[in-house]
């Protein structure tokens, strides 16, 4: 009978440690915040799993033209089919997204470890008047 029971605690415990570690691996968010920067791309691809990817250019210094001289690639996945309709709508302009990051990914849930879940689209850049 004790044996039954120590291989009974030990699969629970093998069980519980795995299922911990799917959640921490996939499910818990690590970080979340905003980039803005220019939206350069958003795409529906894959060869079995179809997901939606995106890529933004950040900007730390630009010149009196407006153009970005250093900067930096932000590779990202949507997951809401509404939000990449809205993001195929902005391209090539000015946007923030609102990010969250996870520690992994799987295939149908897209190629990056960070979901963009909302946008706001910069109006005029020259006027001032903000984003909305």
């Amino acid at each position: 009978m004790p044996m039954k029971k120590f291989a009974f605690v030990s699969l629970l415990s093998i069980i519980m440690v795995v299922s911990l570690w799917i959640y921490w691996k996939y499910s818990f968010t690590y970080s979340e915040g905003y980039r803005a920067g220019l939206l350069q791309k958003i795409s529906y691809k894959g060869n079995i799993f179809k997901t939606y990817e995106g890529e933004m250019i950040l900007s730390s210094i630009q010149s009196n033209t407006n153009v970005a001289i250093a900067s930096e690639k932000f590779f990202f996945s949507v997951a809401e089919k509404a939000v990449a309709l809205d993001l195929e709508k902005v391209q090539g302009q000015s946007v923030i997204v609102h990010y969250v990051e996870k520690n992994g990914t799987l295939p149908w849930k897209g190629e990056s470890t960070y979901f963009v879940d909302s946008l706001k689209v910069n109006i005029s850049p020259a006027s001032g008047h903000g984003f909305h």
